[in-house]
């Protein structure tokens, strides 16, 4: 068992609940669409990055075998 797979077990959905009640009152309703798409754009940024450095490995390892 993972650290991620015993958190999930251990939040229930009133505490999602406080948790978004939370976020809505720190950052209001028109920041969090913004705030999302930046975390969006993050992820995306990252899952290319590690796309890139996987596609150089292989060519890497490709041209060591010729």
């Amino acid at each position: 068992m993972n650290l991620a797979s015993v958190m999930l077990g251990m939040i229930g959905p009133w505490q999602i609940v406080l948790i978004v009640a939370a976020v809505l009152l720190l950052f209001g309703g028109r920041k969090i669409p913004e705030l999302m798409r930046g975390l969006g754009g993050g992820v995306k940024e990252f899952k290319n990055a590690i796309k890139e450095d996987e596609d150089t490995d292989t060519k890497a390892s490709s041209s060591d075998k010729k």
